[in-house]
């Protein structure tokens, strides 16, 4: 779990189990690298399942049109930092 908190760890465990990412495991996921395109290569369809994900989980909504949703799903570091600051669980 090296250069993870143990929240990034836990939004890393959701990411590949949500989106049955059977090639990666938590742990390959960097906490800085993008988690669209070059970086995990998801697509706005994992974004949707993500977000469904989450809001069971932590007991909040991620909304399609927020104007934040590039920042906040830039990166696993970037994600799992919103939702620290939002969870209701």
């Amino acid at each position: 779990m090296s250069g993870f908190s143990q929240h990034e760890f836990e939004v890393a465990e959701l990411i590949v189990n949500s989106l049955n990412l059977e090639d990666v495991q938590p742990e390959d996921i960097k906490p800085g690298e993008p988690l669209f395109n070059k970086g995990l290569g998801l697509d706005s369809i994992d974004a949707l399942e993500l977000a469904m994900a989450i809001s069971k989980k932590y007991g909040f909504q991620l909304r399609s049109d927020d104007p934040d949703n590039e920042r906040i799903f830039s990166s696993l570091r970037a994600l799992a930092e919103y939702i620290s600051n939002n969870r209701q669980s």
